[in-house]
């Protein structure tokens, strides 16, 4: 699988009309990672990612809902119910568990993923985010005012409003070029998607059930490092790590580094599912978009 961030083939998976688009690499049968970028770029965000994972593992990167290319102007789908479209691809796909690993927005995602159903997480990798339980309403306000300070950009200039994302989000200049192609499928009509994220959040902080990374850029800002080191003293079982050289989306700032530590926890929770054992139910329907 190449570095290269142009997009691969993508699969559409359609659940009773909602629908999520993914790219998979690597064989067949071996364990599963299901990989979920940030808010406003795509799966391309993994791109430094796919060879190191795919060498051991399968790989599914899916495109959030409102996100990436190929959207239907007419499609309900929000980036809640992104959840219950992630079991059925792995049902689909043949698994019965996968590793899940979320940057940001998708950090979010997979952390609901993992507190709804334990038993198909293997293990839960969160990159740049905060808790879905418990979380201070400081946290959630400086989330906010951060969002709402690039919304104008969006009304005027997406090339411009891309182009900010990109700034906020990662640090080195290659990440900051793939972030921004990433980013080229978000559009104003992908603010739709977002409605009703607030379900994502519990009020009460309730521990992990599986096995959790919290990873963090050594150059993030100085609230969500901070989040980021209370959240592992509340998990004793969890293990913290700080990438050099890296802010936001610490996978694209120093791919190498990050990929070396994420392999390492992976492999410490292997549970490969044997594919083809899993009856897919429903409306389920892979096809090639």
């Amino acid at each position: 699988m190449s570095h290269s961030p142009e997009p691969l083939a993508l699969k559409t998976l359609v659940v009773a009309g909602r629908s999520l688009s993914y790219a998979v690499a690597g064989e067949a049968g071996a364990p599963l990672v299901v990989l979920v970028h940030p808010a406003f770029g795509d799966h391309r965000c993994f791109a430094l990612q796919l060879d190191a994972l795919a060498a051991q593992h399968r790989v599914a990167a899916i495109n959030l809902p409102g996100h990436g290319s190929g959207q239907r102007p007419d499609d309900p789908t929000r980036i809640v119910d992104t959840t219950g479209l992630v079991v059925a691809l792995l049902a689909q796909e043949g698994y019965e568990r996968a590793h899940l690993v979320g940057v940001s927005l998708g950090s979010l995602v997979v952390q609901d993923i993992a507190a709804r159903f334990p038993s198909a997480v293997s293990s839960l990798t969160v990159v740049g985010g905060y808790p879905i339980s418990g979380t201070s309403p400081t946290v959630q306000r400086a989330q906010t005012v951060a969002l709402l300070r690039l919304l104008p950009l969006l009304l005027f200039s997406l090339d411009r409003f891309r182009r900010a994302v990109a700034r906020e989000a990662t640090l080195t200049p290659q990440a900051r070029e793939l972030f921004l192609r990433s980013a080229q499928g978000f559009t104003r009509r992908s603010l739709r998607a977002f409605a009703g994220n607030d379900a994502l959040m519990r009020a009460s902080f309730q521990p992990s059930a599986v096995p959790l990374q919290i990873v963090v850029g050594e150059q993030e800002r100085p609230l969500l490092r901070s989040v980021a080191e209370d959240w592992q003293r509340r998990e004793p079982g969890s293990v913290l790590e700080v990438i050099p050289g890296a802010a936001h989306c610490a996978n694209m700032d120093n791919p190498g580094v990050f990929n070396e530590r994420l392999l390492a926890f992976l492999g410490r929770h292997e549970h490969a599912a044997p594919a083809g054992h899993i009856q897919s139910g429903g409306d389920v329907h892979p096809e090639v978009a």
